[in-house]
């Protein structure tokens, strides 16, 4: 009996609604002078739409974010949509695993491999483990191997042993030069 209630109601609904449809829109201009001019416009389209796929991350142990968008114009229409790994979160999680596992060196190491984490262990006067080694061992090894660690062209800088070359600053005066002389 329930089934045949929710198939009237279904059909009832089916019949009242109405399908939609953009409206028609007329505009009608007069210009009165010396002569009268009386133009009349049917616009009956709907408009275009283009709509951002909606782009779903629902696991929450997931280092991801998602994002969409769309772009319209009169005639063509582009939506797209993405996720962008976060690097860092997933650092975290995988030294944390291994932490867990017992494995407090390569927890380390995993860690070690963000700039900023480099510079803290060093200042601290803890060298990142290098290739097994950990200790004195480890920071005469990067001593020996700079080219290894992540923060490579800071500790050029810092160190003022710019590598042979052209480097950006003075591509950008030569170009800021050439500029000039075309003017």
């Amino acid at each position: 009996m329930k089934n045949i209630y929710k198939a009237m109601v279904l059909l009832v609904l089916l019949f009242v609604t109405t399908p939609a449809m953009a409206e028609t829109n007329t505009v009608t201009s007069t210009v009165t002078s010396s002569n009268t001019v009386t133009g009349t416009t049917t616009v009956d389209k709907t408009p275009p739409t283009a709509s951002a796929p909606n782009v779903v991350v629902n696991n929450q142990d997931v280092c991801t974010t998602a994002v969409s968008a769309a772009v319209q114009t009169q005639i063509l229409g582009v939506a797209g949509g993405t996720t962008i790994k976060d690097l860092n979160c997933e650092r975290l999680k995988l030294s944390r695993a291994l932490y867990g596992m017992g494995m407090k060196v390569a927890a380390v190491s995993m860690l070690c491999q963000d700039p900023r984490v480099f510079n803290s262990m060093e200042m601290a006067g803890t060298p990142c483990p290098y290739k097994g080694k950990i200790g004195l061992e480890a920071a005469t090894a990067w001593a020996e191997n700079p080219e290894a660690r992540p923060d490579y062209e800071e500790w050029l800088k810092r160190n003022d042993l710019e590598e042979e070359g052209v480097d950006g600053k003075s591509l950008g005066i030569g170009a800021g030069l050439l500029l000039l002389l075309l003017l």
